[in-house]
């Protein structure tokens, strides 16, 4: 039997205020890409809780059944409310301009995944201070030892054996691009290349945003991606400047791959390893929930644009983040480009979470 993470309340359908007035049609075409990645023994790009047997027998259901959606997540599924508040972000897919080769414009690579680098999801690295790496250096000796951290990495350069896939023009545009988990890289020749995450160094997560407000340096209400930008820009990015110091205490360096596959083009890559759908994917703390899992979340945030209005829709978990922590946590995908952007950092919000859960799997 599988559990849930939380002390849950079940409830009904009809307690979910808009639930039938959603586009429940769209959510069931979301929920059919994950039961395709469910099926197929595919692996994941980073790797969840294991689905229930139940969940993948829902899967099957979706691709071969005929009916309705309304009465699809109602013939499957609980819905069950989580302790609230929760609490969404949101986060988007940046267009950046790059080049192939460095130049007086283009100086900070991105870098491909080395080959010494092993991913540790079932069993990290437990260091002597009690910090937990999900990744690690594999010698040649076979045994595993701490990668390099960011401030290493950037110093290190090469020396770590990562080959540079492109070039972008600061180390700024680099740590966005790191924590948005991809993006598509438009070269000055026309070329507009997927760039996919593929694995990190292993080290804990670090909010700068949220240090620059811990500082004084940004107050919380003014806090926003293009605000940020700016101020570590203004704080300096060069070696040893202020700027550039912020953005290495997050010791975690992501590393890139380029992707120009058809799958790739219908959008960025989740951790499941499906395209996320813009307003529809969430991304989940994977330690707690399997992809595939249905949520419907309420809030009230600017996603149409700078007015905060009602957003209430059934989202499906597709994706994770280092950042993504507790059961009534998520982070929205809002598409791509700058516009999508500008509205997905201004998206720090309480929330009320439900999940939905197979009727045959609970162990309440």
């Amino acid at each position: 039997m599988w559990a849930p993470p939380e002390k849950l309340e079940l409830i009904a359908f009809e307690a979910i205020s808009g639930f039938d007035s959603d586009d429940l049609e769209a959510a069931l075409s979301v929920f059919k890409t994950s039961a395709r990645r469910l099926l197929d023994g595919r692996d994941q790009q980073r790797p969840a809780l294991p689905p229930p047997p139940s969940l993948v027998a829902i899967a099957q259901a979706a691709l071969e059944e005929e009916t309705t959606a309304p009465d699809f997540f109602r013939r499957w599924f609980l819905p069950f409310r989580l302790p609230n508040p929760g609490f969404v972000t949101a986060y988007y897919e940046p267009e950046v301009e790059a080049r192939r080769l460095p130049s007086s414009d283009y100086t900070t690579p991105v870098l491909a995944r080395p080959e010494d680098l092993v991913t540790l999801n079932e069993t990290p690295l437990i260091l002597p201070t009690g910090e937990i790496l999900t990744s690690a250096r594999k010698q040649s000796n076979g045994a595993y030892i701490p990668y390099p951290d960011r401030q290493a990495i950037e110093e290190q350069g090469a020396a770590i054996g990562a080959k540079t896939l492109a070039y972008v023009r600061d180390p700024v545009e680099l740590f966005l691009l790191q924590v948005q988990g991809s993006a598509r890289l438009k070269f000055d020749t026309g070329e507009s290349v997927g760039l996919t995450y593929d694995g990190r160094n292993g080290w804990p997560y670090t909010s700068i945003g949220k240090r620059l407000i811990e500082t004084g340096i940004v107050r919380a209400d003014e806090m926003s991606l293009d605000r940020l930008k700016a101020t570590v820009r203004e704080m300096g990015v060069a070696p040893g400047a202020p700027g550039r110091r912020l953005m290495q205490e997050n010791r975690s360096y992501v590393f890139f791959a380029l992707d120009e596959t058809l799958e790739r083009r219908l959008g960025p890559i989740g951790g499941e390893g499906c395209a996320l759908t813009p307003l529809r994917s969430i991304a989940i703390d994977r330690s707690l929930w399997c992809y595939g899992a249905p949520f419907w979340i309420s809030t009230r945030i600017p996603w149409r644009n700078n007015q905060e209005t009602p957003f209430d829709r059934l989202m499906i978990a597709q994706d994770t983040g280092s950042a993504i922590l507790g059961a009534a946590r998520a982070d929205l995908f809002f598409g791509s480009g700058d516009q999508a952007g500008q509205l997905a950092g201004a998206v720090r919000h309480k929330a009320d979470f439900i999940v939905l859960l197979p009727k045959e799997s609970l162990a309440l």
